[in-house]
């Protein structure tokens, strides 16, 4: 039986340890001063919130999509303070009915923010009543039932939604258009996740290298979540094998005890990437077939295997599927086939 392995390097939160979204919490930066990274985002929006508070107007709605864990909720609430607005925090999927929606919706202020995490996964009927609530500030709502049924159009205070995913493509059109903005979240570079990791480490008055930093930042796959999680990973072992202080050497044997290697690939990756090669080589192969192999549902892989695995060229789709490049072949120490490909 192919048993799913466990994770260290998850760009998602985990919902059973508070603590974990309690220091995750701590970690985020206030403002956009203290936000490392994106400055062609924060150019953006530094300027349209600028020009809202000039003319004393809410900020546009804004999309904010890209991979998980690159900072989408954190930048939602740097807007939000930028603005000097309050914000209102909920998921696409705890929306369950259009009344859950209008609860929320009645109960905010002129200028708040209302950040929809996973925005596409909200329910159709949802959407539908989201839709005039962006575009007009009405909401429609039906009162009794049967023939004694009738439609009440409520007035709504002037709000704006933020909203983040990872999956654009499943956003449905006219709920994409009524987004004023829409921005991806890029990868960090490596040293901007130094930074980031610094800046986390007198958070949690610990002491670490720059070197050492620099070392976690090309573990941590260009993304601040998992830098963090490293982070405090790390800071344990300092805590419980040395004198707190995180060093070159404490890194090494931490990640090392963590299975992490140079470039932030965990078991999971390898794994994953060997039984591609062992099974087909160099041929490509459908998503259902890698999510057999290994042991995980077809959208693990695709939202936290596949974007740094691409990103570093270790995995390419073809339009028949993916498959293992040289370079991925090289790193789990196994033979490309490439050249003979060619060659025939």
């Amino acid at each position: 039986m192919i048993m799913a392995i466990e994770r260290i390097i998850d760009t998602s939160l985990h919902d059973e340890d508070d603590d974990e979204e309690i220091i995750e919490v701590t970690l985020r930066p206030k403002d956009f001063s203290q936000y490392v990274g994106q400055d062609r985002l924060k150019k953006n929006l530094k300027l349209a919130i600028a020009a809202a508070k000039k003319r004393g107007d809410p900020i546009d709605h804004i999309l904010l999509y890209g991979p998980p864990g690159l900072g989408k909720t954190t930048m939602a609430n740097v807007i939000a303070n930028e603005m000097g607005k309050n914000i209102r925090v909920t998921a696409g999927p705890a929306i369950e009915r259009a009344g859950d929606l209008a609860s929320i919706l009645t109960n905010l202020n002129d200028g708040d923010i209302l950040f929809i995490d996973e925005i596409h996964r909200l329910g159709r009927t949802v959407e539908e009543v989201l839709y005039s609530a962006m575009e007009d500030f009405k909401l429609d709502i039906m009162i009794g039932k049967g023939p004694a049924a009738r439609s009440v159009r409520l007035d709504l205070p002037k709000f704006t939604v933020i909203g983040a995913t990872t999956r654009t493509g499943s956003l449905s059109a006219p709920l994409r258009d009524r987004f004023g903005l829409m921005h991806r979240l890029e990868f960090y570079t490596p040293d901007e996740i130094a930074q980031i990791i610094t800046r986390a480490s007198t958070i949690l008055d610990s002491k670490i290298d720059q070197a050492a930093a620099k070392m976690l930042s090309t573990r941590a796959r260009l993304t601040p979540r998992i830098a963090n999680r490293l982070l405090k990973r790390v800071r344990d072992y300092a805590d419980v094998n040395g004198d707190g202080i995180i060093d070159v050497q404490t890194t090494t044997s931490a990640l090392a005890l963590l299975e992490i290697d140079e470039l932030g690939l965990d078991p999971g990756d390898r794994n994953l990437l060997i039984s591609i090669i062992d099974n087909y080589g160099s041929n490509p192969v459908g998503l259902n077939t890698i999510a057999a192999l290994t042991g995980d549902e077809a959208t693990t892989i695709e939202d936290f295997y596949e974007p740094y695995l691409m990103q570093i060229g270790f995995i390419e789709r073809t339009p028949r599927g993916r498959r293992v490049t040289a370079k991925g072949h090289q790193h789990v120490g196994r033979t490309s086939d490439d050249k003979q490909q060619k060659l025939v």
